[in-house]
């Protein structure tokens, strides 16, 4: 199979494409590493799995925050508030009550740097970087890289997170796609998530304090997707925990068209899967699915059984792995 991969525009938003012989091509936006399309031969004519930004004015925009790469935190913070190494820091100084929402990070409006660009017979690939400095109440330094990569099995990201401050740092990836295998609506589609537990929020959608922010699946059957089931009427704005590993150690969830079996399949090694069918975004409601990996559950700066996972030292880095699958 023979790769390529190239520089081109979107209006005037540099992207990098990925591409193979076969008709798969990838297209990512360097402002905020966002992947705008991934198409796929399907009949013999290109679809487009991916419901990404339509033009250069939505990669700026980034309406639905379609395939935003979220770090150093994913998902919502409560209060835009948190505590670590005993101290209390504010990612919204003088924000008003009511105006104090802080989620999915700082780098969506980031200009990534393309840092490799390499096209062989097996794959192809593209890096994008990024630093994270000077937020307000995050005084930490993280070098963030997200490596794309298409291969014969789909398309990977590794993110790599470095701390090249002096102090440990507060930090977790996550990744916000939007799906759709077909062109109707999520109602019409199997969803399956290996889950063992549900995460049980508030109105505000931050998890609840302790255990009570672990719920049975078996209470909750209109959220219960272990098997495939279809979304049907199900609202679904749902953060999913204990994923269950395949043998490879990798956790797979998958959207399926039932009229033609058609799927693809979003993996991750390890952390929660937060489904979301699109009710209250401004176009498209409920023609995608966002299948979102996350290496921590939302919130998780505050969560005292997350602070191991979210901890990296002086001069450490963390790798993060996730990818989907589309069916040949």
């Amino acid at each position: 199979m023979r790769y390529t991969v190239e520089r081109s525009f979107v209006g005037d938003q540099p992207i990098v494409v990925l591409q193979d012989e076969a008709g798969r091509r990838v297209r990512i936006a360097c402002h905020g590493a966002a992947l705008v399309s991934f198409e796929i031969p399907r009949s013999g004519l290109p679809f487009d799995i991916a419901a990404g930004q339509r033009d250069a004015a939505e990669i700026i925009a980034r309406p639905g925050s379609r395939f935003a790469i979220m770090a150093p935190f994913a998902g919502r913070i409560a209060d835009a508030r948190y505590r670590f190494d005993g101290r209390d820091y504010d990612l919204r100084p003088g924000a008003a009550p009511g105006q104090r929402e802080s989620r999915h990070g700082f780098v969506r409006d980031a200009d990534f740097a393309v840092a490799e660009l390499v096209a062989d017979a097996g794959c192809a690939r593209a890096t994008l970087s990024t630093l994270i400095r000077g937020q307000p109440g995050y005084p930490f330094a993280i070098d963030l890289s997200v490596r794309f990569t298409l291969d014969a099995a789909g398309l990977a990201l590794a993110a790599r997170m470095c701390n090249s401050g002096e102090e440990p740092a507060p930090c977790f990836f996550g990744w916000h796609p939007y799906f759709r295998v077909s062109d109707g609506r999520a109602d019409e589609w199997l969803l399956e998530v290996p889950a063992g537990k549900l995460i049980r929020t508030g109105k505000d959608l931050i998890a609840l304090p302790g255990d009570a922010a672990y719920g049975r699946l078996e209470d909750a059957p209109t959220l219960d997707f272990r098997r495939p089931c279809l979304i049907a009427g199900s609202i679904l704005d749902q953060g999913y925990t204990e994923l269950l590993a395949g043998a490879d150690g990798r956790m797979r969830t998958r959207l399926t068209d039932p009229g033609t079996r058609f799927g693809i399949t979003v993996w991750q090694e390890r952390g929660v899967m937060h489904a979301f069918t699109g009710d209250t975004l401004k176009r498209d409601v409920r023609r995608s699915v966002a299948l979102e990996p996350m290496e921590c559950m939302a919130n998780a700066f505050n969560r005292p059984e997350c602070a191991d996972r979210i901890r990296l030292e002086p001069g450490a880095e963390r790798i993060y792995r996730c990818g989907v699958q589309p069916d040949e």
